[in-house]
């Protein structure tokens, strides 16, 4: 299981080659703010939803600091339907995220120095 860095995930999104971004927190923090097309996958339910990457090519998984990202791409790339995909987690997680950042308009005030993650 690899590690992408910040810079190189915002490089393939800027090239229009994007990969699948899975980012694992909860729905609250997720709708505090996200990289812009994200798909949220709470770490909880990635067992039950990991079909749904099948089709994908290149995976990223997204968490606040990059640890879980790693646990979540290994549980990923162990699923017997993800074949051809490369999987990696985004080092550094979105603390280190220096791209676009986007919130839903529902989104919870930030709730102290934690917020959005």
């Amino acid at each position: 299981m690899d590690e992408i860095s910040t810079e190189r995930v915002a490089e393939l999104l800027a090239d229009d080659a994007a990969p699948t971004l899975v980012d694992i927190r909860e729905p609250p923090a997720f709708r505090r703010g996200h990289i812009p097309g994200s798909l949220n996958v709470p770490f909880r339910e990635l067992p039950d939803r990991v079909a749904e990457l099948s089709d994908a090519d290149h995976v990223v998984t997204v968490c606040p600091h990059g640890k879980a990202s790693v646990q979540a791409a290994k549980l990923i790339e162990s699923y017997e339907g993800i074949t051809d995909a490369t999987v990696e987690s985004m080092a550094g997680g979105l603390s280190e995220w220096d791209g676009e950042i986007e919130s839903a308009a529902d989104a919870e005030p930030d709730e102290g120095p934690a917020a959005p993650f």
